[in-house]
C-alpha cells in the first residue's frame, strides 16, 4: 500500500478480508493472477456475478415497479457522461452509461436516450422517470408523455429542495451572514497557526462539515460555528490570537476578529439556522435510504413551512414580510416539481398524514392530483380507474378491511414507518 500509494481505507471492505482469508487457507506458495487474467477472464466472471446479484432487483421491478433515474456529469477528461440507474424498494442499480460529449443536450436527445432505456428495462415495470429540473429534461418529459402516457416524470426532490435553500440563501438578510461565515472559515483554514489555535479551543473539532449538497455543507458549517460560539469568541480575545501576525496586519484577519465578536453576526447565524433547518431536514430525508421519500416529501415541506413561521415568530417587525418572501420561494420551487399528481397521491395515501388530518381528503388540490395520478397510472383502463376511485380508495379512507387492523393503525402513527416495506 505504501509503495503503490493505495488509500488506507481500501482495506475497509469485505473483499479485502476475503483475499486474506483465501491466501491464508491456501498457505505458502499462493500465486497472484496475471494482468491478462484480471483484464479478461476474471473481469468477465465478476461481471456475471454482478448480474446475478441484480436478479433480486429485477424481480422487485416486476413485483412493485421501479423508477428510472438519469444523472449527467462531466469526468476529469471533460467528457459528458449520462448515467442510467434503476431504483426500487431493494435499492438503486447502475445499469449503463453513455458518453454524449458530441451531442447537443436537447430535450429530443434526452427523450430518445430515456426511451431506449425504458425499452430495455420494460415499460410495464416502470412507474416514473426521475431527473433534475433543467429545461431540457422538462422538454423531454413532454415528449415522453406523448409516447408513454402512463409513465410519470418526476423532478429530483433533492435538487428541488436544494434550489429552495440556495434561493433563500441569496436573500439580502441571509447572504450577508453566509458570506461572513464563509470568509471567516476560509481565513481560519488558510493559515496553519489560526487553524491550530482554533482546534485547540474547540478540542480538535473542525468547523467545516460536509453535507449532501453544497448548500447543506454551508448550513452544517453555520451550525458548527454556532455550537462553538463561546470557544471561538474566547479564541478571538486571547493573547495567542493577537500574536498571530496576519490576524492584526491583514484586512481579512481584522474582519475575522470583528466577525467573531460581533453580536449581530451570531444573531444572524441563529436566524439562518431557524429558517434553513426545517428544509435541511427534508433534504436529509429525501436524500437518505431509510424509507421511500415520495410518500413524505409533500407533507414534510408543509411541516417545514410551519416550522419556519414559528422560527420567525420572535423576529422584529420585518418577520412577517420575511416569512412571506421565504414561503414565496418555497412555493415557486415546489410548483410543478414537488406538487405533481404523483406527489399528491402519495401524500393522500400516506395514512401518517391523512388519518391524523382527514381534512386532506377534502382538499381540492390534493384530490385533483390523486385522481390525475390514478388516470395516469391506469391510463386507458377505465374499469380499473373506477374500481380504485370508487371502491379501493373508500376502503382506505374509511379504514375498512385490512386498514382497520390495530397493527395498521399503530404503524400509521409512526413517522419512521415505511409504507414501502
Amino acid at each position: 500500500m505504501y509503495v503503490k500509494g493505495i488509500p488506507f481505507n481500501a482495506i475497509n471492505c469485505d473483499e479485502f478480508d476475503q483475499v486474506l482469508e483465501a491466501a491464508g487457507r491456501f498457505g505458502p506458495g499462493a500465486k497472484k493472477p496475471y494482468q491478462h487474467e484480471l483484464r479478461e477472464k476474471l473481469l468477465h466472471e465478476e461481471v456475471e456475478d454482478t448480474k446475478k446479484m441484480l436478479t433480486d432487483h429485477a424481480q422487485e421491478w416486476a413485483r412493485t415497479g421501479c423508477s428510472i433515474m438519469t444523472d449527467a456529469w462531466t469526468d476529469q477528461k471533460r467528457r459528458s457522461i449520462m448515467n442510467m440507474c434503476v431504483n426500487s424498494c431493494v435499492g438503486t442499480s447502475f445499469i449503463e452509461s453513455k458518453e454524449v460529449s458530441a451531442e447537443a443536450h436537447t430535450g429530443q436527445m434526452i427523450f430518445e436516450l430515456v426511451d431506449r432505456f425504458i425499452e430495455k428495462v420494460g415499460e410495464e415495470r416502470i412507474v416514473q422517470v426521475v431527473t433534475d429540473n433543467a429545461s431540457n429534461n422538462m422538454a423531454a418529459k413532454d415528449l415522453l408523455y406523448v409516447k408513454r402516457p402512463r409513465l410519470f416524470w418526476s423532478s429530483c426532490a433533492t435538487h428541488s429542495i436544494n434550489l429552495m435553500l440556495e434561493a433563500i440563501g441569496r436573500m439580502k438578510k441571509f447572504k450577508a451572514i453566509l458570506d461572513s461565515a464563509k470568509d471567516l472559515t476560509i481565513f481560519i483554514y488558510a493559515h496553519h497557526k489560526t487553524l491550530s489555535l482554533m482546534r485547540k479551543y474547540t478540542k480538535k473539532r473542525d468547523i467545516i462539515r460536509p453535507g449532501v449538497t453544497r448548500f447543506a455543507s454551508a448550513y452544517l458549517t453555520l451550525q458548527s460555528l454556532y455550537d462553538k460560539k463561546e470557544q471561538l469568541r474566547m479564541m478571538s480575545q486571547s493573547e495567542e490570537w493577537e500574536k498571530i501576525s496576519h490576524v492584526k496586519k491583514s484586512t481579512k484577519g481584522v474582519q475575522a476578529t470583528a466577525t467573531l465578536v460581533k453580536p449581530m453576526f451570531w444573531n444572524g447565524v441563529n436566524l439562518c439556522l431557524r429558517v434553513f433547518e426545517p428544509l435541511v431536514q427534508v433534504l436529509r430525508m429525501v436524500d437518505g435510504d431509510i424509507k421511500p421519500s415520495m410518500a413524505w416529501v409533500y407533507g414534510d415541506i408543509l411541516k417545514a413551512k410551519e416550522e419556519i413561521r414559528i422560527g420567525l415568530g420572535n423576529v422584529d417587525k420585518t418577520g412577517a414580510a420575511l416569512y412571506k418572501s421565504i414561503i414565496q420561494i418555497v412555493e415557486e420551487k415546489m410548483k410543478k416539481w414537488l406538487d405533481c399528481p404523483v406527489h399528491m397521491a402519495a401524500y393522500c395515501l400516506n395514512p401518517y398524514y391523512s388519518y391524523s388530518k382527514p381534512s386532506i381528503f377534502d382538499s381540492e388540490d390534493v384530490m385533483d392530483g390523486f385522481i390525475a395520478a390514478i388516470e395516469t397510472f391506469y391510463h386507458g383502463d377505465y374499469d380499473k380507474q373506477s374500481q380504485v376511485l370508487n371502491d379501493d380508495f373508500h376502503k382506505f379512507k374509511d379504514k375498512a378491511g385490512h386498514f382497520a387492523k390495530k397493527v395498521a393503525k399503530a404503524g400509521c402513527k409512526d413517522y419512521d414507518f415505511s409504507p414501502g416495506i
